[in-house]
């Protein structure tokens, strides 16, 4: 079959794959915090929370692994799981790179897509930029003066000499203080635009937690205007990849983990690869009415898609996962 890219950045063959991996009760999707350990303290990090992992436990209280038994446990749960697509995240994964170094290939052996989200604080492997169906996602946050006082030592003189040589995507979560700059986020853009080590870049809009007060945490008018400005911008930087439809998401977001087509798909496990992370990635009681992820407004995306005939993608993944559900209790009985 060719794959296709839809009005959302989807291959049609991945969410044909996706399909037929949720009928048969599987989750198509894998999200693994691989390490407690991160250099970094940044504002507003909800992996951090204490509230992220359920209350009782925090990240950084968690286990974690190292070495063969980290590169062991790590296969075996993805062979519990078998999924399409695997979210490497934290921590920083990148405190564990031997051990990437060694699972990552296997991952690619496998057809398997991955994302490794790091913050580039220390050197990508030039090995890594060969490897097959890796996506490697550098989180900066904003311009240099701004970046660098809420994400040292992570800082902007090392990300650009850690990513020399790849292909990155740069994700950018947007905060308030960011949208009440008027210029910023185009400044911010434009500069990672003409960065030769630069393949796409993508936005989230920061998403809070319920009854959170924070100085990150965006008003109704400022993700209207962050939207308006990302509609606007996206014609001129080639870069930018926010298509119309998760832009709309982002308007208009799910109301609750259950009508989220990313928290339905994704099983997402903390640093012991053990515990599991709910109801969604971000852990803890978040505010789905404020929700700026880009995961969940990519799926989402495709799920308001109408079919010919009118009927929305999204009804048709729902009755399917009614089917997988059944399938896999039949297979745990």
């Amino acid at each position: 079959m060719v794959a296709t890219m839809n009005s959302n950045g989807m291959h049609s063959k991945d969410v044909i794959q996706a399909w037929g991996r949720i009928l048969a009760g599987y989750r198509p999707n894998l999200s693994i915090e691989i390490t407690k350990e991160c250099p970094l303290r940044c504002p507003g990090c909800y992996a951090y929370g204490d509230d992220h992992l359920g209350g009782d436990v925090t990240l950084r209280g968690l286990s974690d692994y190292k070495g063969d038994e980290l590169v062991e446990r790590f296969m075996a749960l993805v062979d519990r799981h078998r999924p399409l697509h695997i979210s490497i995240v934290g921590g920083e994964p990148l405190v564990r790179y031997r051990e990437l170094g060694v699972i990552l290939p296997r991952l690619a052996e496998r057809g398997i897509h991955t994302q490794l989200v790091t913050s580039a604080v220390r050197p990508i492997p030039i090995e890594w930029a060969s490897l097959r169906r890796l996506q490697v996602v550098v989180s900066i946050d904003g311009l240099p003066p701004e970046h660098d006082e809420r994400r040292t030592p992570a800082t902007y003189d090392r990300i650009l000499k850690h990513i020399a040589g790849h292909q990155i995507t740069v994700h950018c979560t947007v905060t308030r203080q960011q949208a009440r700059r008027d210029g910023y986020l185009e400044e911010f853009l434009r500069l990672w635009q003409e960065n030769r080590d630069t393949r796409l870049i993508w936005v989230s809009l920061y998403t809070p937690q319920r009854g959170e007060i924070s100085a990150e945490r965006l008003t109704a008018a400022d993700r209207a205007r962050v939207i308006a400005e990302l509609r606007r911008l996206r014609g001129e930087i080639p870069k930018l990849q926010m298509l119309d439809g998760m832009l709309n998401v982002y308007a208009r977001p799910p109301e609750s983990p259950d009508d989220c087509i990313f928290a339905q798909t994704t099983a997402c496990f903390s640093s012991d690869l053990e515990r599991r992370i709910t109801p969604c990635q971000f852990g803890g009681n978040p505010d789905c009415s404020n929700c700026g992820c880009i995961a969940s407004a990519g799926l989402e995306a495709i799920g308001r898609h109408r079919l010919r005939g009118g009927i929305p993608v999204g009804r048709i993944f729902y009755a399917s996962l009614r089917v997988g559900k059944a399938v896999a209790g039949l297979r745990s009985a």
